[in-house]
């Protein structure tokens, strides 16, 4: 098993850059504010296969999980996550 392997699909910056500016409107977030956005893979038992992680550095930091890759992510799915308690 080689631990180093880069078997990722590479994601389109454009759509990363548009995941980025819905959460910034949508949380109405100072654009001078740090958002991260990371695309993981699980091998895991129950874990989903691709998941997007979305942390915005704030103070606390607030950490969002959607069970879908950077690419199929749409604006309804943000709505979604940032409005479940």
């Amino acid at each position: 098993m080689n631990l180093f392997s880069q078997n990722r699909t590479k994601t389109d910056p454009a759509k990363v850059e548009q995941v980025k500016t819905w959460i910034y409107e949508l949380l109405q977030l100072d654009p001078d504010m740090v958002v991260s956005i990371s695309q993981l893979q699980c091998q895991e038992p129950g874990c989903p296969p691709i998941e997007t992680a979305i942390t915005v550095l704030s103070q606390p930091p607030q950490l969002f999980k959607i069970h879908k890759a950077i690419a199929d992510i749409e604006s309804i799915d943000l709505i979604r996550v940032f409005q479940s308690p």
